[in-house]
């Protein structure tokens, strides 16, 4: 049954990647959905792109590499604040 797919897939201390092969997408989806992975190639394997984030699940890692998230752990958000004379809130 699915549910025993995805708790074998689920049952390891890792989720760095999974790949799901199937004609029937809205399976592929549940599943894809439902796997504790960072990464999961419906009807491909090892497919990278620099802009899709990439990382792990549980044991296999926190953080993400590559894309906008990949480019969180370098920025520092500032918030800069001016008074306007006579703004129109006031």
């Amino acid at each position: 049954s699915m549910d025993e797919v995805i708790g074998r897939a689920n049952n390891t201390a890792y989720g760095l990647g999974a790949g799901v092969f199937t004609q029937n997408i809205d399976k592929a989806n549940t599943l894809a959905r439902a796997l504790r992975a960072g990464s999961v190639w419906i009807n491909c394997y090892d497919v990278f792109d620099a802009a899709i984030p990439f990382g792990g699940y549980k044991m296999s890692g926190i953080g993400r590499e590559k894309g906008v998230y990949g480019l969180s752990n370098y920025l520092q958000v500032k918030a800069i604040v001016t008074l306007l004379k006579n703004p129109a809130w006031l």
